[in-house]
């Protein structure tokens, strides 16, 4: 919204602390912005500056029934958009008052249709390495072997000392089933539940 559509005792949709909440503006602060009153909750709020007011609140149809008030947003909500939206369902008329709720769906599809495959983690690359050695081996040599695969790329200074506290932690959390077995100081296997 702009300033100066700002009126003072009017009701508005504003953004305090992360969540879009109706708000009356009371007065016009000295130091910018306005003093309002959270319609909700009673408690008093500060709006520094329009760009937090979504719109003016209207009531509709849906708050005569005892429903939640319909935000009337002309900047954000296309005209058509709120023409359909008023003989709509109501999950239709939440949606009229949110901030690109249309393009955010597509986007949300875009990413949905471009799945990257996953990569294996230095955790999996280590099993492989030593299903392959079939003996015991240090986390240092099978971080090189894992480096010089070219499936797994580090910019860490010390990734044999995040692969051993890993391996640890597996073994600790999954115990039997975990893959990994420590033999000696230092040196893993894999255990009989990963051959």
């Amino acid at each position: 919204m702009k300033k100066a559509e700002v009126k003072v005792g009017g009701t508005y949709a504003a953004k305090v602390s992360g969540k879009v909440v109706t708000v009356r503006i009371d007065v016009q602060n000295p130091r910018g912005g306005w003093d309002a009153t959270n319609t909700a909750t009673g408690k008093k709020v500060r709006i520094k500056s329009a760009q937090r007011l979504r719109g003016a609140v209207h009531k509709s149809k849906l708050a005569r029934r005892g429903g939640p008030m319909a935000l009337a947003i002309p900047s954000q909500a296309g005209e058509g958009e709120a023409k359909a939206a008023r003989g709509a369902p109501d999950a239709t008329r939440a949606n009229v008052g949110r901030v690109g709720a249309s393009q955010s769906g597509a986007k949300a599809a875009k990413k949905a249709k471009v799945r990257r495959e996953k990569k294996p983690s230095l955790l999996d690359l280590a099993a492989e390495v030593l299903a392959k050695a079939k003996q015991p081996m240090d986390c240092k040599t099978i971080v090189e072997k894992v480096l010089a695969s070219g499936r797994w790329q580090t910019k860490g200074k010390t990734p044999a000392a995040t692969l051993y506290s890993a391996v640890l932690r597996e073994i600790q959390k999954k115990g039997k089933d975990a893959r990994f077995r420590k033999t000696g100081r230092g040196q893993f296997e894999l255990s009989a539940a990963a051959k």
